[in-house]
């Protein structure tokens, strides 16, 4: 892979769910994509034929983005990989419930270490490693607005990430960088659907004015332009892709 005209894409959690829409979606638009997992392989690597199927370029690389080496190693595995790295997309995360709990501080640890210590160190290296132009987007969550119990881990590491975007996206004044999140609503994905009856499934997706969950493509539409030429004047935004949800 020596081309290094083409612009590179890096998003992590792109094995399913939403990451794998995103990383599909970026591909169509013309980036090379570099797919991060966690620890399913053959998830990644069927993201990567699939792209490859449509005559894009991709690779897999493995890291846990809660692990500040492996963070690191990711971005330098990018850069030899592709020559540069245009925009970062940290779609990365984990959704444990639990309630506010003495005896549940595990789960509280397990989410923060991934959703916002991960968070930090995608963000910062990308802040690191892009060039003037470069793009930077986060995934929160609409559920934010809803305060559910048992949500509590959850919603505290997705508000940190939206405090993340907004000092960040200041701290790069002057080089031409956006740094944006997309906080979906409920997304018809399997991380959604675990551990849910079809009754839940139905009150959730009628608490929005559109009446239905959204579908993965939805969300990696609102990435794509956050990432493209016409989203390059949105800035410190968080964009609540959730039909009303919220």
């Amino acid at each position: 892979m020596t081309d290094t005209t083409q612009k590179v894409a890096l998003v992590t959690g792109a094995s399913r769910g939403i990451g794998r829409a995103i990383a599909m979606k970026l591909a169509a638009d013309g980036f090379a994509v570099v797919v991060n997992y966690a620890g399913n392989t053959r998830l990644a690597e069927d993201t990567v034929a699939a792209i490859e199927a449509e005559g894009g370029r991709a690779i897999a690389l493995q890291a846990d983005i809660g692990d500040a080496d492996a963070v690191t190693r990711l971005f330098e595995q990018s850069l030899a990989t592709f020559g540069r790295l245009d925009v970062v997309v940290n779609s990365a995360g984990v959704m444990l419930m639990a309630k506010i709990a003495g005896d549940q501080l595990e789960v509280f640890d397990r989410t923060i270490a991934t959703n916002l210590r991960g968070s930090w160190l995608v963000l910062s290296k990308a802040a690191e490693t892009l060039s003037e132009g470069g793009r930077i987007v986060a995934l929160s969550s609409s559920v934010l607005a809803k305060s559910f119990p048992g949500y509590g881990a959850y919603i505290a590491s997705k508000a940190g990430v939206e405090g993340l975007v907004k000092v960040l996206a200041n701290e790069l004044r002057g080089r031409a960088i956006t740094v944006n999140a997309v906080a979906p609503g409920p997304v018809a994905t399997e991380l959604f659907f675990e551990g849910k009856s079809e009754e839940q499934i139905q009150s959730i997706a009628a608490m929005a004015p559109l009446e239905r969950l959204g579908q993965p493509e939805e969300i990696a539409d609102v990435v794509s332009f956050l990432a493209g030429p016409q989203g390059g004047w949105v800035n410190a935004q968080i964009l609540r892709a959730n039909g009303g949800f919220a």
